[in-house]
């Protein structure tokens, strides 16, 4: 028997607890051996829940348990989730984790110690929800030379973009529609700022370059400042923004990776994920390009990843489960602004302004411009390039243009 522990009963564990149990007898036999739930660890007691007994309060309980194999790990952030998740692998114990900021900032000295303890670290909920992703980067595409990953990464953000383009809603608005459908948290800072977006690019990137990439080497760039002005420009030209995260391998092995609104042409795959929904496309020199689209989030979608996982561990509980990649450093990452391709400007100034000091642009129009407002797609130029050729022109929103 393997017996699981799960720490946090918010959405995602409370997901986890349901699944365990409704799928039980499936799980049971995929696996060849019973997987129970033993203890679930929060601050609260749930004595309306059918799982209300197995609640406890202590970690050490979980931690000195050495019939407890498996600790699955909800809780969210680095500090208690860093502390709880060392001391579970020390203690000779699997973890399964949905925490995504945990394992951007520390998963390689994470793996280095499930590796270390003969255990296993598994995250594939971590990116993506219930989008089976990293398993497929580490394993089914593991003959590719991998050369780009790009992806609709936030369900949040996407969610918004797509009220903004289709109803009509203004940012603001489309942000609180979120927040009463329970897609956007009270404090959404994370989500429109780019930082879930970012933690993600770096777990893809780690996997399919090989070396652990830090938050903080990954340039980062919300929609706060995407207008519906933005929006009506860029369906003049046939195009949508959506927020990106890009990870692209350069020819001297660095990585340029980064988050940031795009323009995307109307014909693009990613232009065509809508409401809550997550999609992420990879290069390989064999395969050529590939997607993966799915619920990015949710209770159950979330939950099918992290059982997934425990299966996993559950299969290998006596050879570790291998999900692993080099350390980073400062030679891993390269700043996006050498990549050149087309930008998106709107700014206060005329055509004239714009042509004179671009060359050629592509003018685009929108009903109800002010006659100061002018907004144009650039010929591709680096943003340096952008920056110097601004000229007199005064930047309201500026946009790269996925090519």
């Amino acid at each position: 028997m393997v017996n699981v522990a799960i720490l946090g009963f918010g959405t995602v564990g409370s997901g986890v607890a349901e699944l365990l149990t409704k799928n039980g007898a499936h799980i049971d036999e995929k696996v060849e051996t019973p997987v129970r739930l033993k203890y679930i660890l929060d601050v609260r007691d749930f004595p309306d829940s059918p799982f209300g007994n197995k609640i406890v309060h202590d970690f050490s309980v979980i931690e000195k348990d050495p019939e407890l194999d498996i600790v699955v790990e909800t809780i969210g952030g680095t500090s208690v989730a860093l502390d709880f998740t060392t001391r579970a692998l020390c203690a000779g114990k699997s973890v399964v984790s949905s925490n995504k900021e945990l394992v951007a900032t520390h998963g390689y000295e994470l793996i280095q110690l499930a590796a270390q303890e003969g255990v296993s670290y598994l995250f594939e909920a971590s990116v993506g929800g219930g989008i089976p992703i990293l398993r497929p980067l580490s394993q089914c595409l593991a003959a590719n030379e991998l050369t780009e990953i790009c992806g609709i990464l936030n369900g949040t953000t996407n969610y918004i973009l797509t009220r903004m383009i289709h109803a009509g809603l203004s940012f603001d608005a489309a942000l609180a529609e979120a927040q009463a459908n329970g897609y956007a948290e009270k404090d959404p800072t994370a989500d429109i700022e780019g930082q879930d977006s970012c933690r993600k690019i770096c777990i893809l990137g780690a996997i399919a370059f090989g070396r652990h990439i830090y938050p903080d080497q990954v340039p980062t760039e919300g929609i706060t400042h995407v207008t519906l002005a933005d929006v009506a420009y860029a369906d003049s030209c046939g195009k949508k923004i959506k927020l990106l995260g890009r990870a692209i391998r350069q020819p001297d092995g660095r990585v340029c990776a980064y988050v940031a609104p795009h323009l995307l042409d109307a014909a693009n795959p990613l232009a065509g994920v809508e409401d809550v929904f997550n999609a992420i496309t990879v290069k390989g020199d064999a395969i050529g390009d590939v997607m993966f689209y799915g619920r990015g989030a949710g209770k159950l979608p979330t939950a099918s990843a992290v059982v997934a996982d425990v299966m996993d561990a559950a299969r290998h509980i006596r050879s570790r489960k291998r999900m692993e990649w080099g350390p980073g450093g400062d030679d891993v990452t390269q700043s996006p602004d050498g990549l050149v391709c087309p930008w998106y400007v709107r700014a206060r100034g005329t055509a004239d302004g714009a042509h004179a000091a671009f060359g050629d642009v592509s003018c685009l129009a929108r009903a109800g411009a002010p006659c100061e407002e002018v907004a144009f797609l650039t010929p591709p130029m680096t943003r340096a390039a952008l920056n110097e050729a601004m000229g007199t022109l005064t930047p309201e929103t500026v946009l790269r243009v996925l090519v």
